[in-house]
């Protein structure tokens, strides 16, 4: 199953991580493709780059539809929650460290 929601600030992607790839080496791949897919199709007058940094969550199985749904109404839902407002909620309640640069 795949499942993805891109807009100006955030990407999220449903990923069935391979066994032999770690989750840097992935988004490398994905990052790097990307940008060059992007660039080489001159969709922006300017040089695209990607953000510095992401987040990788694991998701048991028995939690997957629930996601699927929580990225399909991304669009939505960020007409009343920006990006930044949800994550420092996500951050607080799961009593993670934002790690800026």
């Amino acid at each position: 199953m795949k499942k993805n929601y891109v807009n100006s600030e955030h990407v999220h992607a449903i990923i069935d991580l391979p066994t032999n790839l770690s989750i840097e080496e992935v988004m490398h791949l994905l990052k790097g493709s990307s940008s060059h897919w992007i660039n080489n199709k001159k969709y922006f007058a300017a040089k695209f780059n990607w953000g510095r940094g992401y987040a990788a969550l694991s998701v048991p199985e028995s939690a997957l539809d629930k996601v699927v749904k929580y990225i399909e109404g991304q669009e939505e839902h960020h007409r009343t929650k920006s990006f930044l407002e949800e994550y420092e909620a996500f951050i607080k309640v799961y009593g993670m460290k934002y790690l800026a640069d």
